[in-house]
């Protein structure tokens, strides 16, 4: 028995909801970049086409073949942006021999039979994760584009215009390193640079650990007599992230797992959970892990970032010890480094979930061995908006509701932590009189979707 909210969830039929406009603005905008990324690689196919011999007619042949591959995802994601702005009937998805098909479709024919099957009446949870794994069906069945992911040279854009605070930030660490005795000795020192681990965790934007001042005195004062005292009675445990977004996000979670094993004595290793395909334009795939390793190692991915001798020396030491990390297990992610987009069958069943349009208080019901593998964690960390409204179902609950009522089931499974900026409606845990006096200020209506 799957678990049914008491009150419904968001979707855009309420034209002043943060859902109506995703659906108005926002996915046409990234529908048009995809296309826009796709038109771009098939002209350089064509040009290198264009360039070749006839001694290399077998590579022209492959490069031509990709092209119109290439031509007709293109033919599909503009057929698709044209029937969503119209509110059309959302299509099932084709058989491209990857997981979580036949669970979308039959959402889709459950939606159906309440006419809520269009882009506009479905609920914006299930249709967002319908639309990335429908795109992520028109690269899948293709031979030349079915490990392509059309977000990547945007993710790696946005994290290559990150050195500056990179490099502050492998600075702040090697810092900590000669300090490491006095903070192990003295765990009040320890506890507040926790807190601010956790801020930076947080915003994922901070470039300096000791400004970090998002979060009153009283915020920080609840934050550490809950998390840290539960991180405090934790000895050599493992702690488990659920990601959220590649990049500069990414690095900030490493960073942050780097300091709960390097610099206290309450875990061992850390679990990082990924994506198995393009997902929400930036969330972590495997690739993305591996990758980002990479670029920090070579400091010539960083051109406009101003660095000294001494802090290129810092971020070198800091990524070696996370490389000798991986190879140890110390970090290890939930599937297999080299598992290919699409999850590659079994190799990526541990991932499997999180692709799914399912509320995250189903998890025990769906995928009973998942929740199996994070009872064994010492704390899950969950990264971002689109895991909050999954914690909590994107339900329009009352936002004074307890969050431990809005999980349902899973409240008490394992021990959790979400790390959100609103960035959606939905919100719980807000004492009654804060929320009526933020949506009564003109300044802060906007105080569920800001990210602020």
């Amino acid at each position: 028995m799957t678990f049914s909210a008491p009150y419904p969830p968001y979707d855009p039929l309420d034209k002043s909801g943060f859902s109506y406009d995703t659906v108005i603005r926002r996915w046409p905008i990234i529908i048009t970049s995809i296309i826009d990324e796709l038109h771009n690689a098939c002209h350089f196919l064509v040009l290198e086409s264009q360039a070749l011999d006839d001694s290399a007619s077998d590579k022209k042949a492959l490069l031509d073949e990709k092209v119109k591959e290439g031509n007709e995802v293109v033919a599909k994601i503009s057929k698709l942006k044209y029937e969503m702005a119209r509110d059309r009937v959302m299509d099932e998805i084709e058989d491209d021999g990857e997981g979580n098909r036949d669970v979308y479709n039959q959402e889709l024919a459950k939606l159906g039979e309440d006419n809520r099957n269009t882009w506009f009446t479905a609920p914006w949870l299930f249709a967002e994760c319908y639309l990335y794994r429908l795109l992520r069906s028109y690269f899948a069945v293709t031979k030349q584009w079915n490990n392509y992911d059309p977000f990547h040279s945007s993710k790696l854009k946005t994290f290559k215009q990150s050195g500056a605070s990179i490099y502050k930030i492998a600075t702040t660490i090697h810092d900590l390193e000669k300090r490491k005795g006095e903070l192990i000795a003295n765990p009040s020192k320890l506890q507040i640079l926790f807190t601010e681990m956790v801020q930076m965790c947080l915003w994922g934007n901070a470039t300096d650990l000791s400004l970090l001042t998002h979060m009153t005195e009283e915020d920080i004062k609840n934050l550490q007599t809950t998390v840290w005292e539960h991180l405090k009675g934790l000895k050599n445990a493992r702690v488990d992230f659920v990601l959220d977004n590649a990049g500069f996000e990414l690095f900030t979670d490493l960073v942050f797992a780097d300091f709960l094993v390097t610099y206290t004595p309450h875990v061992s290793s850390v679990v990082f959970h990924p994506k198995l395909i393009p997902w929400f334009v930036s969330d972590v795939l495997p690739v993305d892990f591996t990758e980002t390793l990479s670029v920090l190692s070579d400091p010539s991915n960083f051109p406009e970032a101003d660095s000294s001798p001494e802090s290129l020396e810092h971020l070198k030491s800091m990524v070696n010890r996370w490389k000798s990390y991986v190879e140890t297990g110390v970090f290890k992610l939930s599937v297999p480094l080299d598992t290919p987009l699409g999850g590659g069958g079994e190799k990526g069943k541990k991932a499997n979930f999180w692709t799914t349009p399912y509320p995250y208080w189903d998890m025990e019901t769906l995928d009973p061995e998942l929740v199996k593998y994070l009872k064994e964690s010492g704390l899950v960390i969950f990264k971002g908006d689109l895991n909050y409204r999954k914690l909590t179902g994107d339900i329009k609950w009352p936002a004074w509701t307890p969050f431990d009522e809005a999980l349902g089931p899973l409240a008490g499974a394992f021990p959790l932590l979400s790390l959100r900026t609103n960035k959606a409606d939905v919100a719980v845990g807000v004492p009654k009189d804060v929320v009526e006096k933020l949506d009564a200020d003109e300044e802060s209506e906007k105080w569920r979707v800001d990210g602020r």
